[in-house]
Formats: structure tokens, C-alpha cells, sequence
């Protein structure tokens, strides 16, 4: 790993969840790769369909990949979702072939992320999303590698100016 910027933004209600997300459709290139954790219910699920949602994937389409593991999305770009809960090893994450999509022209998203590090890319946005409350969350963004600095860094600065309106 090259250099690692991490910020915290919080939000305080779905609503803020949907409005993140959608934001970090406007500013996340082709090919990149989102690692996220969080507890069951944490809003891993929530944030990447209203990611998809803004990447023009129909309203109601993504699902938790828990039981499938891996699903695939069409909209203005492609968006591949894992879920890597139920997986005991690294060898069964790589078994589902994570390497195509990281290099492919989609949005990768990893759910659960933290139990197979070794198999992400080197470059990659870590979101660890931190349940405060019934509604609050804390969605602490790290770019591991400098692809994702200057997101992160927009995101932060539109936050902090309560330009979260979407």
C-alpha cells in the first residue's frame, strides 16, 4: 500500500445514507473498487443501491448478495456486488473470480470486505460504516493508494459545507 487517506463523515438518517451514496456515483471512475464493513444492519446493502440507483440501475433491483454472492447490475455502467459473509476462506472468495471484475470497466463492491483483505487490489476505497444510533452512522472512508484521495477529499468538503441535498 502506497498512501492512505481516511475521513469520517456522519449521517443521520437513510436519507443522508441515499444522498452518500449517490454522491459517490458522481465521483468514482470505472474500475474502481469499494471495500466495505460494518455490522449486520449497519446500511452496507442500502449505501450500494443507492449507488446503483444513481448509476441508473431501476429502483428496487439490488439485493443483499448473501445468499448468491455475487451479483451483477446493469445501468449506465456495470456494478458488481459480493458479499463474502458466508465464505470460510480466501480461496472460496477467489473462486468467484473477484480479479475480472476488479479490472473490468464496473464498480466492484465487497461486502464484508474485511475478512479477505489479501484478495482486494492494492488500490482500493475502504468505507467502514460505524452504527451510532437508530438512525446515525459514521462512514469512515480510507483511500488505500492515491486513486481515491481527491474523492474522498470532495465528499468530505460537501459534507462538512451541509451541501448534502441531492
Amino acid at each position: 500500500m502506497t498512501n492512505e487517506t481516511t475521513r469520517s463523515i456522519t449521517v443521520h438518517s437513510i436519507a443522508e445514507t441515499e444522498t452518500l451514496g449517490k454522491r459517490l456515483a458522481e465521483l468514482l471512475p470505472d474500475g474502481s473498487v469499494v471495500a466495505l464493513t460494518g455490522t449486520l444492519g449497519a446500511g452496507k446493502t442500502r449505501f450500494v443501491q443507492a449507488f446503483a440507483e444513481a448509476s441508473g440501475v431501476s429502483p428496487g433491483t439490488v439485493a443483499s448478495p448473501t445468499f448468491v454472492l455475487l451479483h451483477e447490475y446493469d445501468g449506465d455502467r456495470p456494478i458488481y456486488h459480493f458479499d463474502a459473509y458466508r465464505l470460510s476462506t480466501a480461496e472460496e472468495f477467489r473462486r468467484l473470480g473477484p480479479d475480472d471484475y476488479f479490472e473490468g470497466t464496473g464498480v466492484s463492491f465487497v461486502e464484508w470486505a474485511d475478512k479477505f483483505p489479501d484478495v482486494l487490489p492494492r488500490e482500493r476505497l475502504e468505507i467502514r460504516i460505524i452504527v451510532q444510533n437508530n438512525e446515525t452512522r459514521r462512514f469512515v472512508l480510507s483511500a488505500v493508494g492515491s486513486k481515491y484521495e481527491p474523492i474522498i477529499a470532495q465528499l468530505a468538503r460537501a459534507f462538512a459545507r451541509g451541501d448534502i441535498s441531492y
